[in-house]
């Protein structure tokens, strides 16, 4: 009887009042602990508090037994949490579309955080050719893909030289990156914002490198498009799975039945096949990184100099035409022997060229052109149906400067041209001229800066440039080099 009385105060909660004394002076004991700030390493709540690193570090008690003579190895530890890239600027207070503008690398530095690296994988990009548009992109598409394989070295790229006595012949010697590009700012924006790529300025620089048979450097040649399930795709179509590279490529190289994996001690070198060079769709990696990115490449010193001369005379000779700022048409005339038969021709260009500067009333045009016989041409037809005056750059230069200009190669010249045309009020070219579409691309990031969105093909644009030629089938019109080319 006695029981059962208990049993219904035990249920409910409840003890007799002589038990309850030792739970009080335990909760008091605690309140004390705890207001007194104990510290926590005089009370051993249990072996699992501490963390592992802690254990190692403490020293071990006297009575524990040596550990064994082959003790188990360890799973690898996993890996570390890669740094927090610096918060972004809200806004910058420069012009993205100047070609001296300053680097912005955060960007940069937030994909190369979040990639997962290769000891002993090298990239070595310099399987490119043709003008300033081609081998620029031919060079971003590699190093694009170079991050996301995780390739902890890189050779400095070089660049193929075109032939000076036919255009048409884009292969002949390697010259190095500074024959377009100023090549220690590409160095300082990789070493600063992309610390994990070790750059090596030629391939015979790189510890342990492989040779072949003959006693050369063993060069593995890759299409990134082989690193992914593309059944079905167009062979022209660009790579849908760049989310997929890395993970996948890393497979195979890591696979020893395709050869040893990349180590220091066994570095594995990868070039890509020739044509890789609109692959990567470059609005997936966000704005801040697609209108960033390209600058990694700034043009050559020296270009930029003659450039910035020949810009400043130019907006002089418009302001004697009538401008008060200086402004002025810039016209690409692309009718040269080695232009595309299906590119539009002289007529087709020049009519949609004079119908723009007729729209805007300019009075003053910077032409760029290597054909000097329809250069002339157009200078007379502008002047007699558009009252308006035609200059090239070498009517903009003068003494030791004009010396330079004429020491420059073909393409070389073109990126002298490319200064001015980015300083014109507004711009017209042919589609689908990869120097064309390289300038829209560069000038619509006044329009938005670092969040600048899509240049809207097809269209007139954004006011800032006009493309004359066809835009109705994707592939057969070129219209993908839009989503393929860096700004």
């Amino acid at each position: 009887m006695a029981i059962a009385n208990h049993l219904p105060q035990q249920i409910a909660g409840f003890m007799p009042r002589r038990n309850i004394l030792i739970p009080t002076l335990c909760i008091v004991s605690i309140i004390l602990i705890w207001y007194l700030q104990v510290p926590p390493t005089s009370v051993e709540w249990s072996s699992t508090s501490r963390t592992g690193a802690e254990q190692a570090a403490a020293p071990r008690p006297p009575s524990q037994p040596p550990p064994p003579a082959h003790p188990v190895k360890p799973e690898p530890p996993a890996k570390p949490a890669q740094p927090a890239t610096p918060a972004p600027p809200a806004n910058i207070d420069f012009d993205l579309s100047d070609p001296e503008a300053p680097f912005v690398g955060w960007p940069l530095r937030r994909v190369c955080d979040e990639t997962t690296w290769v000891e002993g994988l090298v990239y070595i990009c310099d399987n490119n050719s043709g003008g300033v548009g081609n081998i620029r992109n031919y060079i971003q598409t590699c190093l694009r893909y170079a991050i996301e394989a995780g390739a902890s070295g890189l050779v400095v790229p070089k660049i193929r030289k075109r032939s000076d006595k036919d255009l048409a012949d884009l292969f002949t010697s390697y010259l190095p990156l500074s024959y377009m590009f100023d090549e220690q700012h590409f160095k300082d924006a990789f070493q600063t914002n992309c610390p994990q790529i070790t750059l090596y300025d030629e391939v015979t620089d790189i510890p342990n490198v492989p040779l072949d048979m003959d006693n050369r450097p063993r060069i593995e040649e890759i299409a990134p498009k082989d690193y992914g399930n593309r059944k079905g795709c167009d062979w022209k179509d660009q790579n849908r799975h760049t989310d997929r590279f890395g993970d996948t490529f890393r497979i195979w190289v890591g696979n020893a039945s395709y050869g040893i994996p990349p180590s220091r001690e066994h570095p594995r070198l990868i070039r890509f096949k020739w044509g890789v060079l609109w692959d990567w769709q470059i609005w997936r990696d966000g704005p801040e990184f697609a209108t960033t990115f390209g600058s990694v490449l700034k043009f050559n010193k020296e270009l930029l100099r003659l450039g910035k001369i020949a810009l400043k005379n130019m907006q002089s000779l418009a302001q004697t035409q009538g401008a008060r700022e200086g402004d002025f048409l810039g016209v690409h005339l692309r009718t040269e022997n080695d232009a595309l038969n299906f590119w539009p021709v002289y007529d087709t260009q020049a009519t949609g060229y004079l119908r723009k500067a007729k729209e805007g009333n300019y009075k003053a045009a910077y032409l760029a052109t290597g054909n000097i016989t329809e250069a002339k041409k157009f200078e007379k037809q502008a002047l007699e149906t558009a009252n308006m005056k035609v200059v090239t750059k070498r009517e903009l230069l003068a003494g030791a400067d004009l010396e330079a200009l004429d020491a420059l190669s073909w393409d070389q010249q073109g990126l002298v041209d490319f200064v001015v045309l980015l300083g014109s009020k507004y711009f017209v070219g042919p589609m689908p001229s990869s120097f064309s579409v390289f300038m829209t691309i560069k000038r619509h990031l006044k329009t938005g800066g670092l969040y600048t969105r899509p240049y809207k093909t097809g269209t007139e644009g954004d006011g800032l440039s006009y493309l004359v030629g066809r835009y109705e089938q994707y592939w057969e019109d070129w219209l993908f080099m839009f989503d393929g080319m860096w700004p």
